[in-house]
């Protein structure tokens, strides 16, 4: 937090490590209110829920050196439409198809990909997995082009399920869609 002084008083609260309390005190200050008398006349103030945050993950390894704070990490990075896929696949078992997942998201109603734009959008995930996951070669993601299916090593299934937990409860810490020109 910051407080600027000058003709009037400017503050900068930083959600991610600020507070609500730290806020609300620095808020009241700033317009002369004395905030131990503001917080004595509510004497049942509810207690701060704690707002999960990739911190709370675990850093033991699941498989291959990856851990829940690398996959959450790898889900809050990858582009939408490949966190979608990502979050279809976790649905399905870990496996689908190519056709599963292009029809799908054909016609989805939030996340639409034309079928011959998976692929593309899927690239993300590779591009992520260099900068994120661990040293060794492990994928996220196999692609059998044989098979024509996409699949997800079992021992990542429960790990990535928490972190879409945690990116369900905390959306503000994932990459959004790139702003249309």
């Amino acid at each position: 937090m910051e407080i600027t002084k000058g003709a009037g008083v400017q503050l900068t609260i930083d959600t991610q490590t600020d507070t609500y309390e730290q806020a609300i005190a620095a808020v009241q200050a700033a317009y002369g209110l004395n905030p131990a008398a503001v917080a004595s006349g509510w004497p049942d103030a509810p207690e701060l829920a704690s707002r999960p945050g990739p911190e709370t993950l675990s850093g033991d390894v699941l498989w291959e050196d990856w851990t829940d704070r690398m996959l959450f990490d790898t889900l809050a990075s990858v582009l939408p439409g490949a966190r979608a896929v990502l979050r279809r696949l976790v649905e399905l078992g870990g496996t689908a198809s190519y056709d599963e997942i292009q029809e799908h998201f054909a016609d989805h109603p939030t996340t639409p990909i034309p079928q011959n734009r998976i692929g593309g959008t899927l690239t993300s995930i590779r591009a992520v997995r260099q900068r994120i996951g661990p040293d060794n070669r492990s994928k996220l993601l196999e692609l059998d082009d044989r098979r024509r299916i996409y699949r997800i090593e079992p021992a990542l299934m429960e790990g990535l399920k928490r972190a879409y937990d945690l990116a369900d409860a905390r959306p503000d810490l994932l990459r959004q869609e790139p702003a249309s020109p």
